[in-house]
């Protein structure tokens, strides 16, 4: 007997018992289609996270610090590091890492508290000044409304929805709300076209802090009232408006309002805005904080952080390091899933050995006869195989359906249940093409293993015995 015969042979022998065979391919389908549904979430999760991460240019993304954070965990920590010489972060620390191949660019991190003006309507957040060459990146380069500044120097803002909002401001489209009154009432939010927006201007107030003169008239201006703070005021021209953040693009860029690197540099403000800056020797103009690093490609990434780690002394955090992390918890999430799905294939492995065990009970009489005429033990296991795979084969085929369908029913009541209006829909779930062909080779993995004993137990049937079967 050739093989085809005996797959042939198996097939035939299913499709003698249709019904007990739909409800045995049935069980396989609910136990796959629930595996891949599972597996399908943990995956688009990871997707969707990656992805963002990735289109958000975060990859090539690096921030420089003079000592490692992470490593302060109680007061000795601080005072160790405060007797630890630290690498300075100056405007040579810029030009020197603007030097290393594989970087593309370098800028420190200029950032300080404000308070806008505009129109009759205030609210305090973060400058913060940005070079122009950032407008070839997200979220820079396609901002909602308006256009990016176009030199270092120049009095523009970009500034946030967000931020517009924070004033009492509403942007809207021309012509989307022409039967809405000026002022909405539920809100109390001005409505505004985004051409009173742009050009127009934005007054940036800072504090300062005047401690000149002898240390005696310094202490004395101190004290309340004694005018040693104050408030400095500059103009800036609004270029563009930044669209909501929904998504990791510019998370990076924390501020409500974007100044080009030397303007925002010129603005006078108190003379520190971090620890970084009072634990830094000398202190004052020149001393960062931080350093903004882009690299051209993520496979720079490495060679750069090599030298900024090992011959600058410097610390480096790239959210490619958060990434390992959180690909590890994704690896757990997907076991916990795939185990869950598991179950119900087990459920349905259990199923595949009942029919399977009722076909030897059904057909000992014939099993006796295909031995007495020559069939060997290994050709009657390969019947009962063929069978189990053909049940596991099948019930891979419409179970990874059925589970797509289910997914796809879960993501559109998602979409339309949580997903605020406008926003574009979201695909919760994934399947890449190993979840396919592993759901179809795991499924007839399970059912071959579903079939040993039964294909063992047919094997060892006596030709003798089975022939006075009734």
């Amino acid at each position: 007997m050739t093989s085809p015969d005996m797959i042939k042979l198996g097939l035939e022998n299913l499709l003698r018992t249709r019904l007990r065979t739909v409800l045995t391919v049935l069980g396989v389908v609910v136990g796959i289609g629930a595996l891949t549904s599972m597996v399908s979430f943990g995956t688009g999760m990871q997707k969707n996270i990656t992805e963002a991460f990735r289109d958000s240019d975060l990859f090539t993304s690096l921030f420089v610090t003079a000592a490692d954070v992470e490593e302060i965990n109680d007061p000795d920590d601080i005072a160790d590091l405060m007797r630890k010489p630290l690498t300075p972060l100056t405007d040579s620390t810029v030009i020197a890492i603007r030097g290393i191949p594989g970087v593309d660019m370098a800028f420190p991190e200029i950032s300080f508290p404000v308070r806008l003006e505009m129109d009759g309507h205030e609210t305090r957040t973060t400058l913060r000044g940005l070079p122009a060459s950032m407008g070839r990146y997200r979220p820079f380069k396609d901002l909602e409304y308006g256009e990016y500044f176009a030199g270092d120097g120049d009095r523009a803002a970009v500034i946030r929805m967000e931020t517009l909002e924070d004033m009492g401001l509403s942007v809207v489209d021309p012509g989307a709300e022409a039967q809405a009154a000026p002022e909405d009432s539920a809100s109390h939010m001005e409505l505004v076209e985004p051409g009173s927006v742009i050009g127009g201007t934005v007054s940036v107030v800072t504090a300062v802090m005047d401690l000149s003169g002898s240390p005696m008239s310094a202490l004395a201006r101190l004290m309340p009232g004694g005018g040693a703070f104050r408030e400095a005021a500059g103009e800036f021209k609004i270029t563009g408006i930044l669209k909501q953040s929904t998504n990791f693009h510019g998370q990076g860029f924390h501020g409500g309002i974007f100044v080009p690197i030397e303007a925002a540099d010129s603005i006078p403000r108190l003379g520190f805005s971090s620890v970084w800056d009072l634990l830094g020797e000398g202190g004052g103009e020149g001393m960062y904080s931080s350093i903004y690093v882009r690299v051209k490609d993520m496979t720079d990434m490495e060679s750069v952080r090599a030298v900024l780690v090992d011959d600058m002394g410097l610390s480096v955090l790239s959210i490619s390091d958060q990434l390992s992390e959180i690909r590890r918890g994704f690896i757990i999430v997907d076991s916990v899933l795939a185990a869950i799905g598991t179950v119900a294939l087990f459920v349905a492995a259990l199923g595949i050995v009942n029919t399977m065990v009722m076909s030897i009970l059904e057909r000992t009489r014939e099993i006796g006869i295909m031995k007495a005429i020559g069939a060997s033990d290994a050709e009657i296991r390969t019947i009962f195989f063929a069978e189990a795979a053909t049940i596991g084969a099948v019930g891979a085929v419409f179970g990874l359906i059925l589970g797509w369908l289910v997914t796809r029913v879960a993501n559109m009541v998602v979409n339309i249940r949580f997903m605020p209006p406008g926003e574009d829909p979201v695909n919760l779930f994934y399947f890449p093409l190993w979840l396919i062909l592993g759901a179809v080779g795991f499924s007839i993995v399970v059912s071959l293993l579903a079939g040993l004993y039964p294909a063992g137990r047919a094997a060892r049937v006596d030709p003798v015995k089975a022939l006075r079967h009734d």
